[in-house]
């Protein structure tokens, strides 16, 4: 039998990634403060995600999360913002239409701030500090001072979360999500002679249906289904001090939800069956994520998933594979299995991003487009071959036009990553990279559904 949970009960488990604050006076008062701020998510929110979610894990729908690598105070601009939730929502445009499924759309927004890392400390010309951990703890700038955890900063990060939810939230419902508006962004990706022709098949085919409901007077002003979307936040729960002070008791239904996000979710780093981060994350009724990487045990996956996830709720955990695109049809298949033989209900999502990170000969860390594609394309023909559904996909991205990332039909190269890379931690994909993959994404899953219509009739047939 596992212990009561608190809010308070990982603070006894052992924990990893945790800064060393200086000051615990000023952290303790910190805590205190945020405490009393009002939630930046709420319960009804968080339970419509996990139905959202549910139907994911049931193979109804699609999961698509995305969004910042680490985001930045210095870089918190309304523009950026805006250009990731238009990337977002141009993925899933594309992705619903070629999967004939809803897309569930979740950021990595509002709130990814805390990055864990290899080591405590970096040395630069034989001076030690404190790693950057992200701006919620401490800052890049190699200095005693910048790199010295702050508690505050906790509080700057909840009202950049604050701010940024505020404007999500006007978008998703103010009619910048509306699918004409979208459509037309898609067109004019399209039209770039470097994406080539078969890109334009999908557009003018979508074209096609928007003037046929148009004709059946389905428009953006007599369906606002039209103009308006679902959008949820997400981060990695890491900060765990930040992730109790914003833990609260539904009024409804009396359970316990962590309102910094819709979704929080745990890395391969601090997923310890008896660390701090999974006792935290066991008692939020919030949906939830891991990641799942190449060295995970089958056995110890079970365990996993009966820990976060005892009533084997479905939407309520998503398993976020990070394998390498070398090792994801190496790996993959026995847990696939084994998840599918003990009957858990779970989302497999692919995250392509963390298991492809390179470093290139000038010294920037990269990700080549190839191996994210491939990584994927093991992802679908993983779950095509076990009979399981390909949940999702999970990606870092930007709607900047950055160049952090190789490849793809703008062909950046190793030499083209100085001019524009912009990431404080890992290489994000730009905008035109994330939407080439989505309409790969689509091609994929709309030849899954049609075999799988063929394999369906053959059988209906042959029993006649």
């Amino acid at each position: 039998m596992a212990e009561k949970w608190t809010p308070k009960s990982w603070r006894s488990k052992p924990i990893l990634q945790v800064p060393e604050y200086p000051d615990m006076d000023k952290l303790q008062i910190t805590e205190k403060i945020l405490s009393n701020y009002p939630p930046l998510v709420f319960a009804g929110e968080a339970r419509a995600l996990k139905r959202q979610l549910a139907k994911a894990a049931l193979g109804e729908a699609f999961l698509l999360q995305g969004g910042d690598c680490a985001e930045s105070f210095q870089e918190f601009h309304p523009d950026n913002i805006r250009d990731t939730f238009k990337v977002l929502l141009q993925m899933a445009v594309v992705l619903t239409f070629g999967a004939s499924c809803p897309v569930v759309k979740v950021g990595r927004l509002a709130g990814q701030f805390a990055k864990p890392r290899s080591g405590d400390t970096e040395t630069i010309d034989g001076v030690e500090l404190p790693n950057y951990r992200g701006d919620i703890i401490n800052g890049t700038e190699f200095s005693s001072d910048t790199r010295a955890p702050d508690p505050e900063r906790m509080l700057q990060a909840y009202n950049q979360s604050a701010s940024t939810l505020n404007l999500l939230r006007a978008f998703a419902q103010g009619g910048f999500a509306d699918l004409h508006r979208v459509h037309q962004w898609n067109m004019g990706f399209v039209s770039d002679d470097a994406i080539g022709d078969r890109y334009k098949d999908i557009a003018e085919r979508l074209d096609e249906s928007l003037n046929f409901m148009a004709a059946c007077g389905l428009t953006s002003e007599t369906a606002p289904q039209l103009k308006e979307t679902d959008f949820y936040t997400s981060h990695e729960a890491l900060l765990l001090s930040y992730e109790e002070a914003m833990t609260r008791i539904d009024s409804l239904t009396g359970d316990w939800y962590d309102t910094s996000a819709h979704m929080l979710w745990i890395g391969e780093r601090t997923r310890q069956l008896d660390g701090a981060h999974l006792e935290f994350l066991r008692g939020v009724a919030n949906p939830i994520g891991v990641k799942v990487g190449p060295t995970t045990d089958p056995e110890y996956l079970i365990k996993l998933i009966d820990f976060l996830n005892a009533d084997n709720e479905p939407g309520r955990l998503t398993l976020i594979s990070r394998m390498g695109a070398d090792k994801i049809e190496q790996v993959l298949p026995a847990l696939v299995r084994k998840v599918k033989e003990e009957g858990r209900h779970v989302v497999w999502s692919c995250d392509p991003m963390h298991g492809n990170t390179v470093k290139a000969s000038s010294g920037y860390k990269t990700r080549h487009f190839n191996e994210i594609m491939r990584e994927v394309a093991g992802f679908f023909n993983v779950h095509h071959a076990e009979g399981t559904h390909p949940g999702g996909v999970h990606f870092e991205l930007t709607g900047q036009d950055v160049t952090e990332c190789v490849g793809g039909a703008q062909a950046i190269t190793e030499d083209d990553l100085s001019s524009r890379y912009h990431t404080h931690c890992d290489p994000r994909l730009n905008a035109k990279q994330a939407l080439e993959l989505a309409f790969v994404f689509a091609d994929r899953l709309k030849a899954d559904r049609d075999k799988t219509k063929r394999s369906v009739m053959k059988k209906v047939l042959n029993n006649r």
